[in-house]
């Protein structure tokens, strides 16, 4: 079952996955492991951007929001939400939005990560944004970035400057 929602237990050695906490990753293992006497199974999965090691229990895959990559469908509705005009969240002050950014961001949705993205990248170019706000506007293009990656079939490099295309950015090094 490929899409942004999945059933508990759905996934395979080698599938590439979204953890929300931790981006995207692949499961490189399946293990039994014992816990307080009691076998588990844990989907041991190697998250891209830290190289991180993270043990997901298949039985909690959905109150984890652990999921597929999107599809291709999906990456194009990606791209539509970021060229749309709207805007998610006008709270005021810069703290009341970031929370509501990291609420979006903690869904683990594509769709929510897009909208942060594109506001952030918006706000980004008529005023300076705070410590935070410029946090979470990175958390939320390199989890889009890989994604749509993985989605598309291409390079991060090519999606990152596709990204800047709509938002009329400049490549640096790190887009370029």
């Amino acid at each position: 079952m490929r899409g942004v929602y999945t059933m508990e237990g759905m996934f395979n050695l080698g599938d590439n996955v979204v953890c929300p906490a931790h981006g995207v990753g692949e499961i490189v293992s399946i293990e039994r492991i014992n816990i307080s006497g009691q076998e588990q199974e844990f989907y041991i999965i190697s998250i891209q951007e830290s190289g991180m090691r993270v043990f997901v229990p298949t039985q909690g895959t959905d109150t984890l929001g652990l999921r597929n990559v999107i599809s291709e469908t999906e990456a194009r509705k990606v791209f539509r939400i970021l060229r749309s005009k709207e805007v998610a969240v006008n709270d005021r002050p810069w703290s009341k939005r970031c929370k509501r950014y990291s609420q979006m961001l903690k869904t683990g949705s594509p769709f929510d990560v897009a909208q942060v993205l594109r506001d952030l990248l918006r706000l980004k170019g008529g005023k300076e944004l705070s410590f935070a706000e410029r946090r979470l506007l990175n958390t939320a293009r390199t989890l889009l970035v890989k994604e749509l990656a993985l989605a598309r079939s291409t390079t991060e490099t090519r999606i990152a400057q596709q990204i800047d295309r709509i938002f009329r950015i400049k490549p640096t090094r790190a887009t370029a």
